[in-house]
């Protein structure tokens, strides 16, 4: 019995000696792991919390810091102006015995003054008190106040106003004290991808900021301007949000907020900024000289299309084709003609229509510019001498036309007769476009009934047999038809099956 005790303590003895071996393998595991996984043990040094990364308060604060140092410079535009209505007149009093009995015409077309507001945004960029904002929130005020974000109200004067391009420069009529204002950037360093914030005062509900990205830059050909180069944001821009400034993240502006495009009149992500730059030289020319002087070339032009390259055999679609020069014009008297495709000014090359017409309007007036020119596949260089661009605008570019066989198209001989109906002189050659089948390839292209075709590929016609001629010549491939309408001459391209 004894025996059997020794034993069992023999066995309960080697078992407790496995059992504290495997706890300390345990431990001895578990400390090992602590330290390839960096913890820390008695021995080692005290634990030390990780330290935050440098920006994170300011990631946590979001864009506080930019907004607290702008929007202080942001106004509140409200305008006032003064409409001129008729009351209409009643049929009660139209009868007459009564005009006979009040001896006038009570009642009838009297004149009444009726007061319009309306409510915009702005931003003052000098210390004092130059705002800009744009020309449609001014357009005929009578009177224009502007309202602080410290809630002071202000009357301003219009110094001027460009509508082609919508911007406008206001300026405090009494001196502020301690006036906020911004600083205009460099919109050519806008990206897409940049973050931006709008900001204005949308709906008239206060001082509002939205936050978006540049979507796209040099955005143009929308038929909203006549000068065209917007930085494109999805930054919410909703209507009294015009005039307000584009932010970029380091407080500058880089644009004045312009136009959204949307089916609903509200924001849907698509909104323009005139780009700074471009605010930048108009105010600085109404400052300096009361009006914006642009130059100008006289001529009509249109983009060079991928079908219109064909058909000209150039390399690649771009440049600005020719389609009209105005008789004593610069351009006319530089020797520039209808077809040349103009490639370049003064080494820049010309991506199209709207960056020629950008590149002259800011070249300025009596400035010599090299043309770099493309005649029938030779390469030409024009010095021309710019002109100031009248105050009638010069229609720019035309739209294009689209591709397609030349079909359900009917032209006949002009006549003398017919050029007087059109309004044209008795000397216009060409056929006269005498029915357009509806939704033709050639319809689609722009070609109208009335339209005088003077050329086909670059080859004059004068009459019907020209005209067949010249289109049996072009066979299968792209046709370019020079169209004279009303007047004025510009490029219609079909293209071929």
């Amino acid at each position: 019995m004894s025996e059997r005790r020794v034993q069992t303590s023999r066995s309960l003895a080697i078992l407790a000696l496995l059992a504290m071996l495997l706890l300390g393998g345990v431990v001895g595991s578990l400390a090992t792991e602590k330290v390839k996984t960096g913890a820390t043990t008695k021995a080692s040094s005290p634990a030390v919390p990780a330290e935050p990364p440098a920006d994170a308060s300011a990631v946590a604060l979001g864009f506080r810091s930019v907004v607290q140092k702008t929007l202080p410079a942001v106004v509140n535009i409200s305008t006032t102006k003064v409409v001129e209505t008729r009351r209409e007149r009643s049929p009660f009093f139209m009868d007459p015995f009564f005009r006979d009995f009040f001896g006038f015409d009570w009642g009838f077309d009297i004149p009444r003054e009726r007061r319009e507001r309306s409510l915009g945004s702005g931003v003052i960029v000098s210390p004092d008190g130059v705002i800009l904002t744009n020309e449609h929130v001014i357009r005929d005020a009578t009177e224009i106040v502007v309202a602080l974000s410290d809630k002071r109200e202000l009357k301003a004067e219009i110094v001027g106003a460009d509508p082609k391009t919508d911007i406008a420069v206001l300026r405090l009529k009494e001196k502020a004290e301690n006036l906020p204002y911004l600083k205009l950037g460099d919109s050519k360093s806008v990206a897409v991808g940049d973050i931006v914030l709008a900001m204005g005062n949308p709906f008239g509900i206060g001082q509002t900021v939205t936050m978006g990205i540049v979507s796209a830059t040099g955005r143009g050909g929308l038929n909203i301007e006549d000068y065209e180069d917007f930085i494109q944001t999805d930054a919410a821009i909703n209507p009294g949000n015009s005039g307000g400034p584009l932010i970029n993240l380091r407080g500058e502006v880089i644009g004045i907020n312009t136009a959204i495009l949307s089916r609903s009149g509200g924001h849907q992500g698509i909104g323009f900024a005139v780009p700074s730059n471009m605010a930048r030289e108009i105010m600085q020319q109404i400052l300096d000289k009361g009006r914006v002087v642009r130059g100008w070339l006289g001529v009509s032009i249109q983009p060079v299309t991928p079908a219109m390259a064909r058909a000209l055999k150039l390399a690649e679609p771009s440049g600005a084709i020719v389609g009209d020069v105005e008789s004593g014009s610069p351009a006319a008297r530089a020797g520039l003609q209808t077809g040349d495709v103009i490639v370049a000014v003064d080494d820049e090359k010309i991506e199209d229509s709207r960056h020629l017409q950008l590149t002259i309007a800011r070249a300025g007036p009596g400035k010599k510019v090299n043309l770099k020119v493309l005649r029938e596949g030779k390469s030409l260089t024009i010095p021309v001498t710019l002109g100031e661009l009248p105050e009638r605008a010069e229609e720019a570019s035309r739209r294009p036309g689209r591709g397609g066989p030349l079909e359900g198209v009917q032209v006949d001989d002009l006549t003398p007769q017919l050029a007087r109906q059109l309004g044209l002189p008795r000397d216009t050659f060409g056929v006269v476009v005498t029915q357009v089948q509806p939704f033709s390839q050639a319809a689609e292209a722009g070609l109208q009934r009335g339209d005088v075709i003077q050329e086909v590929n670059r080859e004059v016609v004068t009459n019907v047999a020209t005209f067949e001629r010249a289109i049996r010549r072009a066979a299968d491939g792209p046709i370019m038809l020079l169209v004279n309408r009303g007047g004025r001459t510009f490029f219609i391209v079909i293209e071929g099956r």
